[in-house]
């Protein structure tokens, strides 16, 4: 399939301007020369523009006109208590009139207070409602599912409409029938591989740092449908790696049925390393906050605590363990969150005394 298919059948999808796009993309010249592996260029969608930016973002712009579509006056959503994906949510729906509630689920130590993205959540006048996690469930399962939708039911017995989402926007459940978060990483592919040809090469691999699947899903597809050549690799921040390979392969398949792709994704497809979530999901420890350090002074750019330092980590240690080529080129996927890393001071300067 040519770039110019793929795009027809993604603009057949409604979307509305969220993002500065194409999110610029470069070499890491200094990185590339330290580490001594393959040749690694990043692509910035930590620059998306919506509030802080990040990949949430591009979903939003196709998951937003749903919304419109449905009427709804109040979108639901849950998450981690420094979501990412929360906050844009919220971002997003106040632009267009709607109003953000977001359960926000207790997942690591940290305080319930107004810092970081919380402040940002506050700010944006979202009601929000913190919970203990539900013991033993997926946060992408049925189970948290039940729980929006309980609060859902509360808000149309006074009137509402409300639209839910699952976390990070990625299973086609709640209100959003189609894998809408998905689709829109099906698109980012795309301009990524735009961006790589330009410059005169298609990359060996691709990394990012993989939470609720969409991101994954949709590159993995993007790369099946026209460039054969590049793998995804997706670096666990949550989930271990069985269940979680299942869970993107589920999106990839709906996301391949909704877009009419003959791509014919299979498990093999779904390269997930679970090594890196170490002490667990948003849990800082020296590993991270060195690399936030390395990648700041190398390279100018600031990595968050929570994601795409455990997915550079990946990286890093990959290429020590020689999984990459020393003449492979591979592509990392900043996927933005760097909110979380003020709540998480204390620890960060902790480690880096």
């Amino acid at each position: 399939m040519t770039i110019h298919d793929l795009k027809q059948k993604i603009e057949k999808f409604p979307r509305v301007p969220l993002i500065h796009s194409p999110t610029p993309f470069r070499k890491l010249e200094n990185l590339t020369a330290e580490l001594g592996g393959p040749e690694i260029y990043v692509k910035r969608d930590d620059l998306t523009g919506l509030a802080f930016g990040g990949n949430k973002s591009r979903k939003l712009e196709f998951i937003v006109p749903d919304m419109l579509a449905k009427k709804s006056d109040t979108v639901v959503t849950w998450a981690a208590l420094q979501s990412n994906w929360a906050m844009q949510t919220a971002a997003a729906a106040r632009r267009f009139g709607i109003r953000p509630v977001l359960i926000l689920y207790k997942r690591y130590d940290l305080p319930e207070e107004y810092d970081g993205n919380m402040l940002l959540d506050y700010i944006l006048d979202a009601e929000i409602l913190i919970r203990e996690p539900l013991q033993g469930a997926s946060t992408k399962s049925a189970d948290y599912l039940a729980v929006a939708e309980e609060v859902a039911e509360g808000l149309r017995r006074k009137g509402h409409r409300p639209y839910v989402i699952a976390v990070g926007g990625s299973m086609p459940m709640g209100s959003m029938e189609v894998p809408l978060g998905a689709i829109s990483y099906v698109d980012a592919f795309r301009e990524m591989i735009e961006q790589t040809r330009a410059a005169g090469f298609e990359p060996d691999f691709v990394v990012h740092s993989t939470g609720s699947g969409s991101t994954q899903a949709g590159l993995i597809l993007g790369a099946k449908a026209v460039s054969l050549k590049t793998r995804i690799v997706g670096i666990s921040v949550s989930d271990p790696k069985e269940p979680f390979a299942r869970d993107v392969l589920t999106i990839a398949k709906a996301t391949e049925k909704t877009l009419v792709l003959e791509t014919d994704v299979k498990p093999e497809d779904v390269i997930v390393f679970d090594e890196y979530i170490k002490d667990g999901y948003g849990i800082v420890n020296k590993e991270v906050a060195e690399i936030l350090r390395l990648v700041f002074t190398r390279e100018g750019i600031v990595l968050d605590p929570v994601y795409t330092s455990k997915a550079m980590a990946g990286l890093v240690d990959l290429i020590a363990k020689g999984y990459f080529k020393r003449g492979d080129k591979v592509v990392f996927f900043h996927t933005g969150g760097t909110p979380a890393l003020f709540p998480n001071r204390r620890k960060i300067v902790e480690y880096l005394k």
